[in-house]
């Protein structure tokens, strides 16, 4: 009895070793390239933002596989061919996951197997659908302008903000789907990077997602970029900041609180600032006296100080303070407010607490006066 059981368990080894791998395993069919051409496995470096080969195979009688090591947890990948431009990019997944590709075509690969790619597929098929009909719309909002056509300028924007609105609740009901899933994590770093939901509410759904998806990469940078996000919300206290003004002397935000403070992103480059500016100005002179106080910080260019200087003096903007370390898009008091289109507007009140965002023109009078008065 004792061989007998020796020999049912060398049977199920064998039975086992006979198997297909389970594990993460690549493989598909490449129309157009030639046997020979090397097929890279990449990934995105989290420092530079490029993407990095972490394993190669070659292309043979029009195909390619290779057995990948196993992931402990899911992440964007993308497959590069030698010599041709663009990627495909998939989900990395202890799956046998197929490719059917054609050269020319890199973005239309048909991918199958795995959860996580059937997923991927849903959300990239949706954006394509909304970016089509976006597109539509766009060109039909052009042509109704030319035709000075209101009546059918109002019904087409009233068809986008219903197409957006649609948007939003179909990403709630993806995710939904999708808390233990990779695209989860994706979903609501759209959401917060395209602000169709408020940080709050993004915070709310990331308590929903899975812990095992709350140790990628990209969550634990969702989480921090939510975290910054939070901190500039209205209700929230302004984060602090010091910075060299055009003499080069450090002023800080604190030590520079009236009853009322606007904190102003701006840049000399940027033409919508520009033409608000005489605004900013109008709404300075009315209120300067009731204690109001404005902070304008640059994004100018690096070694353009001259031109930043020149265009407070263009628009008569001397009148109050202004910051810049003169790193454009790098502004680190910029980055701190989560700054990322200019102009810009934060209005704190005098304890430093946000009580208002990015208004311009008579709604930022309006609201100065009222917290004034």
């Amino acid at each position: 009895m004792k061989k007998l059981g020796i020999l049912f368990f060398g049977f199920a080894l064998l039975l086992t070793g006979c198997q297909e791998d389970q594990g993460y395993y690549l493989s598909g069919s490449v129309e157009g390239m030639e046997d020979g051409k090397k097929v890279y496995i990449s990934e995105r470096d989290e420092t530079t933002r490029s993407l990095k080969a972490i394993d190669t195979t070659t292309i043979e009688n029009g195909k390619f596989k290779i057995d990948m090591e196993d992931t402990d947890l899911p992440g964007l990948s993308f497959l590069q061919f030698e010599g041709v431009n663009g990627n495909v990019v998939f989900i990395s997944e202890n799956e046998r996951i197929n490719f059917d590709i054609n050269k020319d075509s890199l973005r239309n690969a048909k991918i199958t197997g795995g959860k996580e790619n059937e997923a991927l597929k849903e959300y990239l098929d949706h954006l394509k659908e909304l970016n089509e009909k976006m597109l539509g719309l766009q060109q039909k909002i052009r042509q109704a302008a030319i035709d000075r056509n209101s009546e059918e300028l109002n019904n087409i924007r009233g068809a986008k903000a219903e197409l957006i609105d649609n948007d939003k609740n179909y990403k709630e009901e993806l995710y939904k789907r999708n808390t233990d899933s990779y695209v989860g994590v994706m979903l609501l770093t759209d959401m917060l990077n395209m602000k169709s939901h408020s940080a709050p509410e993004v915070k709310d759904m990331f308590a929903e997602l899975s812990d095992r998806l709350k140790k990628t990469p990209l969550a634990k940078s969702l989480e921090e970029n939510l975290d910054n996000n939070l901190a500039v919300e209205v209700g929230s206290k302004a984060p602090t900041f010091t910075a060299p003004n055009p003499d080069g002397e450090q002023l800080s935000l604190n030590e520079n609180l009236g009853k009322v403070t606007v904190v102003d992103f701006w840049a000399a480059w940027c033409k919508p600032c520009r033409i608000e500016n005489p605004n900013l100005v109008k709404t300075y002179n009315k209120y300067k006296d009731q204690g109001l106080n404005i902070i304008s910080v640059s994004l100018d260019r690096p070694g353009q100080k001259d031109r930043w200087i020149k265009a407070i003096e263009e628009d008569n903007l001397e009148q109050w303070s202004h910051v810049s370390n003169l790193k454009f898009w790098n502004e680190p008091v910029a980055k701190k407010y989560q700054v990322k289109a200019i102009p810009a507007t934060f209005i704190l009140d005098e304890n430093g607490v946000i009580v208002a965002k990015n208004l311009r023109g008579d709604a930022l009078a309006d609201k100065i006066g009222e917290l004034l008065n």
